[in-house]
């Protein structure tokens, strides 16, 4: 059976709680209360989740060694991490691996949902092509899908951005070729340009970069101090 998200969460009265208020949403959920037990579900369920919510405190494994597990075996698979207050460095990790969103603890548990749930819709499509659907933006030689988050680069290949990829790129994208200054973006996307945001922002620019190190007519360029310039020919 496949699941809209799986939860890895040791805290029981947690757990329960998040799992059954998402179930009362509308979502298909399975809770694990260790890494263990997670990941041998993983390995014989490979594609069986669209999201994957994973506390980094956990008892057997630290989540984000867990997170990357997952990744070898299946790099597609979309990450939220829950974190304390003191793990903003971890964070940055997290990031790397490859998490779409990280939420801390204590949190509203209404935030949470919404949070999935614009996670879970956007990876939750049919697979449909980008140049299938409407909306496609053109930029450069390259297509991008804002609904679905995809992007179809030279070659036919295409890439799933993350959410927070996606907000980046709009905002580089409703500035092209004009230098945008880092504290805006992080104003904009993050609302606070505090020191461990732009190293965030950082990350994604580096993911940015790398999906369109193929394409012939977009990149992204350092202004140094300053900030970043989507150059489009």
């Amino acid at each position: 059976m496949n699941y809209d998200i799986m939860i890895i969460e040791d805290e029981v009265d947690l757990g329960n709680v998040v799992s059954e208020y998402l179930k009362l949403r509308g979502f298909s959920v399975l809770w694990f209360k260790t890494a263990a037990e997670a990941l041998t579900h993983y390995r014989n369920n490979p594609l069986s989740n669209k999201l994957i919510v994973i506390d980094v405190r956990l008892p057997d494994m630290n989540g984000f060694d867990l997170a990357a597990t997952i990744t070898e075996i299946n790099q597609e698979q979309a990450f939220l991490f829950l974190t304390a207050h003191n793990e903003k460095e971890n964070r940055l990790r997290g990031l790397e691996i490859g998490a779409i969103d990280y939420i801390s603890k204590p949190f509203e548990i209404d935030e949470l949902v919404l949070r999935v749930g614009n996670i879970v819709r956007k990876f939750g499509s049919s697979g449909d092509r980008p140049d299938e659907q409407p909306g496609v933006i053109a930029v450069g030689d390259i297509r991008y899908d804002k609904d679905q988050l995809l992007i179809m680069l030279p070659g036919d290949s295409i890439h799933t951005l993350t959410v927070r990829e996606s907000e980046l790129l709009d905002y580089l994208i409703a500035n092209p070729n004009r230098v945008v200054k880092k504290k805006d973006i992080l104003i904009a996307l993050w609302g606070d340009d505090d020191y461990f945001n732009g190293k965030s922002l950082e990350v994604f620019i580096s993911r940015l970069r790398s999906v369109f190190k193929t394409s012939k007519q977009v990149s992204i360029g350092n202004v140094y101090g300053l900030g970043y310039i989507l150059k489009v020919n």
